[in-house]
């Protein structure tokens, strides 16, 4: 039968347990983004861009564009992700 310690209650247990499972959430969300840029690097999107304006009318061209995550942010999500896992799935 566990001894009660002074100054503690089961609010801070509780409040510690929500804590540990919300690093454990956060790191495998961190981790799994690092894993899906370490997959796709590097991903296409449409960028409008005003080329004319006559009084109320404009002229818009849609442009691909093409942007890269770098190697150092894939890196920096993969790691953070596991010390977040390993901190909030550490016991005491």
């Amino acid at each position: 039968m566990p001894r009660d310690i002074p100054g503690r209650n089961g609010k801070e247990c509780d409040s510690v347990i929500a804590m540990k499972r919300g690093l454990l959430i956060l790191g495998i969300l961190l981790f799994l983004l690092g894993i899906l840029a370490l997959l796709h690097p590097s991903f296409d999107y449409h960028k409008r861009e005003e080329v004319a304006r006559i009084g109320p009318i404009t002229a818009t061209v849609e442009k691909p564009e093409t942007a890269e995550i770098p190697v150092a942010a894939t890196v920096a999500l993969l790691v953070s992700g596991m010390v977040l896992v390993f901190l909030g799935a550490r016991g005491k």
